[in-house]
Order: structure tokens, then C-alpha cells, then sequence
């Protein structure tokens, strides 16, 4: 199965020189245990544009479609055999890069 395990932060670009070696070394571990399929950082929500075509006229809007104090600012794509397996691997995303993180299978 594959998990997105979502940081969820209220700054972009917050990680400390410590905090980006830790997720780096994380990173590493994934990728020799076989669990990394892609991660990445993602620039502040005042960046983002929503994109509706839902009514036949594309209606493009910059901004986030969702104000909030806390936001995604990143994510990695894990493989898991399981859910406890994705539940421990995203403790040690928390710990790694020092911020909560949220786990969802992919359907």
C-alpha cells in the first residue's frame, strides 16, 4: 500500500539547518529500506492558484482555496506493508522534520 504522510506547519521554509540534516538522513533510511516513493516541500499557500472547471468556464483564483493558520507544507509518498507499518514510519517523519504530520492511504 501507499500512505501520504502530509507536515503540516505554519511557516514555509521553516526547517532548521538540523531539521533538514534529520529529514535528509530519514529520506536515506526510506529509500534503503525500500518505502520512498517521492517527497517534497511546498512553497507558501499565498503561491497556490485554484483551478474550478466545474461548471463548463474555467474560473482561475489565486490564493489558497482555504485560509487556515496551519497549512501543507510538505509530504512524502511512502510504501507500507500496512498501516502500523505507515503510522511508525510517519513517527519517525515527525520526528525527523519536527512537525506533526497526518497519515492517508491512497484508495
Amino acid at each position: 500500500m501507499q500512505y501520504l504522510i502530509s507536515v503540516i506547519d505554519d511557516k514555509t521554509g521553516s526547517a532548521t539547518p538540523d531539521e533538514m540534516i534529520a529529514i535528509e538522513t530519514f529520506n536515506d533510511r526510506l529509500r534503503a529500506d525500500g518505502h520512498w516513493v517521492f517527497a517534497g516541500g511546498l512553497a507558501s499557500p499565498s503561491t497556490a492558484t485554484v483551478v474550478d472547471n466545474r461548471g463548463g468556464e474555467v474560473l482561475v483564483t489565486d490564493g489558497p482555496f482555504l485560509e487556515s493558520k496551519e497549512h501543507l507544507a510538505g509530504f512524502w509518498v511512502m510504501q507500507a506493508a500496512d498501516l502500523d507499518v505507515a503510522l511508525k514510519l510517519a513517527a519517525d517523519a515527525s520526528q525527523a522534520c519536527n512537525r506533526r504530520v497526518e497519515v492517508r492511504p491512497f484508495l
